[in-house]
């Protein structure tokens, strides 16, 4: 199960956990992942996703899934999300 945001790419990062005495040891900092289901209103259906806690505010601020797959570059995508942002480009074009 990869720790990694479908829509912003958002993934673990490293650095340091330093105590009192100044020791500094390795660690990882993991995004806030959270399986949400959200509904595109031009498809009229559902997905799941695994998205980050800042993926989800983005798309609540930007009006939906649609409008933020509509402004999103494809190479942040999952290959799950660029599905749903190709099914909703045929779905404008018809």
């Amino acid at each position: 199960m990869s720790r990694v945001c479908e829509l912003s790419g958002k993934g673990p990062m490293s650095g340091n956990t330093v105590s009192h005495a100044n020791n500094k040891t390795r660690r990882r900092f993991l995004p806030n992942l959270n399986e949400v289901n959200l509904m595109s209103d031009a498809l009229g259906q559902s997905f799941k996703l695994k998205i980050s806690a800042h993926a989800l505010r983005t798309v609540d601020h930007r009006g939906g899934l649609d409008a933020f797959l509509a402004k999103s570059k494809d190479d942040e995508l999952s290959p799950k999300a660029l599905k749903i942002k190709k099914e909703l480009a045929k779905a404008a074009a018809v």
